[in-house]
């Protein structure tokens, strides 16, 4: 996005400008910072992808040096403005754990898909900027080789605690994120402090014990890569701890301490759909892939597809102890679906258990 006008304006005073419209159209946080490299941040990075702690998300090793230095990515950028929207919950993240008839949703997949609201308001900011200071502009939202969470840290919208997602003083563990590179140069801020302190309440908290150690994630043990990336069957010795959780899994955000300073998402499209608060396991476990695209029409859990979502239900049902799921259940043994199958083989098995 490229307007040729005059860019002579304080680096201040632009910098103060674009932040406020930015919560103007509906951002809640803002920063700045700059596009140099972290050597400390790539050698973290090449740590985790030599542990094999990516799993199966190949395209993680792709690109490394674009994650590392976002000027490999863009060299034009003199700055970068992070972006934050709050999604914070009107209920409790972790209620929908007791009743195991019903489905867990992730927070962050219970209302329209983010990226595309997100993205919305960043073409909007970026219209601004041009029209107001011209200069060349690239928006991203979690589509790129950008580590936004390390530059958000940077740009001072929060910090990496040890469960390895941002938190931010002022909105808890609810904040997407998105980014703006820019050929402008912009004052920049101070990066963020670290505030976990000796809390562990995030890696006491993970039900597979995903966390090797603070600060260090291994996706393979976590339950929103099982649900959500990895796309073969889930295996045996997690499928128990997944108790109800279908898509996602908020128990390392939802027990963060700071989050007794967030706030309801004020943005409408971010607020919880009724029926993706705790919805029906024998509901989901009879759609097809018809019903399921149209159900999920405008939700992230659209991209997995039918065959992943249900599959994950299956072992939901499985552990729910409840004996009406049998039907259903038995049903799906007959599924299409190889690993929907398979998972619906284990799920009759653990119903018929005394």
């Amino acid at each position: 996005m490229t307007e040729p006008r005059s860019t002579a304006h304080a680096p201040s005073a632009m910098a103060a400008a674009i932040k406020t419209q930015a919560h103007a159209i509906g951002f809640d946080s803002v920063g700045i910072t700059d596009p140099q490299p972290d050597p400390v941040l790539e050698k973290r990075l090449r740590a985790f992808l030599a542990a094999d702690h990516h799993g199966t998300m190949a395209w993680m090793k792709t690109r490394i040096a674009e994650r590392a230095d976002p000027r490999t990515l863009w060299p034009q950028a003199n700055a970068i403005i992070m972006l934050g929207m709050n999604y914070g919950p009107e209920h409790n993240p972790l209620a929908a754990l007791h009743h195991k008839n019903k489905g867990a949703i992730s927070v962050y997949a219970q209302h329209r898909d983010y990226h595309d609201v997100v993205k919305k308001r960043l073409k909007e900011l970026a219209r601004w900027i041009v029209a107001s200071y011209g200069g060349t502009l690239k928006v991203f939202v979690d589509t790129a080789p950008v580590m936004e969470k390390p530059l958000a840290e940077r740009a001072r919208l929060g910090w990496q605690g040890k469960h390895t997602n941002l938190v931010s003083r002022a909105h808890g563990s609810w904040l997407f994120l998105g980014a703006i590179f820019t050929t402008l140069a912009l004052a920049t801020d101070e990066p963020e402090t670290d505030h976990c302190g000796q809390c562990t309440a995030c890696l006491d908290s993970c039900p597979t014990n995903a966390f090797p150690a603070p600060y260090q994630l291994d996706a393979r043990r976590c339950i929103s890569y099982l649900t959500i990336e990895h796309k073969g069957p889930i295996p045996e010795q997690f499928r128990t701890a997944m108790g109800n959780r279908i898509y996602g899994c908020d128990d390392c955000l939802a027990v963060c301490p700071w989050n007794k300073f967030a706030t309801l998402a004020r943005e409408h499209k971010l607020q919880a759909r009724d029926d993706l608060k705790a919805p029906d396991l024998g509901f989901l476990m009879s759609l097809d892939d018809v019903a399921f695209r149209a159900h999920f029409s405008g939700s992230s859990i659209k991209r997995i597809g039918r065959n992943r979502f249900v599959r994950n239900v299956l072992i939901a049902a499985g552990n729910s102890g409840n004996a009406e799921f049998l039907g259903p259940v038995s049903q799906l043994m007959q599924d299409a679906d190889a690993v929907v199958a398979q998972t619906a083989r284990w799920a009759r098995d653990q119903l018929q258990r005394p």
